[in-house]
């Protein structure tokens, strides 16, 4: 860039650079209930996209408000048939939600996707609880497992949200048959090795549950799940207010 061009730019108004990406519609805007979506734009983007999932996946029950978000947040209509739902899920989660259970993830990206409003639960990285990566060095495991097991005492009544690690959708499991019993597990690795088969654990536990079957899923799915389940939890606060 010239030292003319430079100098035109930074001359330039902000109102000259700034454009609407999409129609902005007060109507849909109105109506957005998600908490993330903080602009008009942004609420705009959020609802037509809910409304074309609304329209492929449908809008019948709790479950279906779940694969609508499921598929926008990867982009790909097959996903909301492969989500599962085990036990009354969605209940066990708001339930949870709104007695400010702590939120388990498996990783940091995870944890960055979930909505910081309309909860109070805190939302904690199991890769941080194992310090120095103590209890994964001493038995050669993953560290997401690792972190899990370094929660072992305090899974009791949470919510677990694990968006990449099979190991530790598969450690959550090894303690829910010894009795550890979250509210409410959200499971969705993803990848080649044992993320097929810890999902399919997951579904045999008596612990509510959300999962995708087979190999996909990923850290935007567990996001997915837990940020609509805010937006269920807060809207039946408004209810029942």
């Amino acid at each position: 860039m010239t030292t003319k061009s430079k100098e035109k730019s930074g001359s330039m108004a902000i109102e000259e650079l700034v454009e609407f990406t999409t129609k902005i519609d007060p109507a849909l805007i109105d109506i957005c209930t998600d908490l993330g979506a903080q602009t008009d734009e942004a609420k705009a983007i959020y609802m037509t996209s809910r409304n074309l999932a609304k329209q492929i996946v449908g809008d019948k029950t709790i479950e279906d408000r779940i694969r609508q978000r499921c598929m926008v947040a990867v982009g790909d209509i097959s996903m909301a048939y492969l989500m599962h739902f085990n036990k009354d899920p969605i209940q066990a989660g708001v339930d949870a939600l709104k007695k400010g259970a702590p939120i388990f993830v498996d990783i940091n990206m995870v944890k960055y996707g979930i909505t910081k409003m309309g909860h109070k639960s805190d939302v904690i990285c199991v890769m941080d609880e194992d310090k120095d990566s103590a209890i994964a060095k001493k038995f050669g495991i993953t560290r997401t497992a690792a972190g899990f097991l370094a929660c072992r005492d305090r899974l009791e009544g949470s919510i677990v949200a694990i968006g990449n690690a099979p190991s530790a959708a598969l450690a959550v499991c090894r303690m829910v048959e010894h009795g550890i019993r979250p509210a409410l597990v959200i499971a969705t690795p993803v990848g080649f090795v044992n993320a097929a088969e810890s999902k399919e654990v997951v579904r045999d536990t008596d612990i509510p549950s959300i999962t995708c079957v087979g190999t996909r899923g990923g850290t935007p799915i567990a996001v997915a799940c837990v940020n609509e389940l805010v937006a269920i939890a807060n809207e039946k606060d408004e209810c029942e207010d």
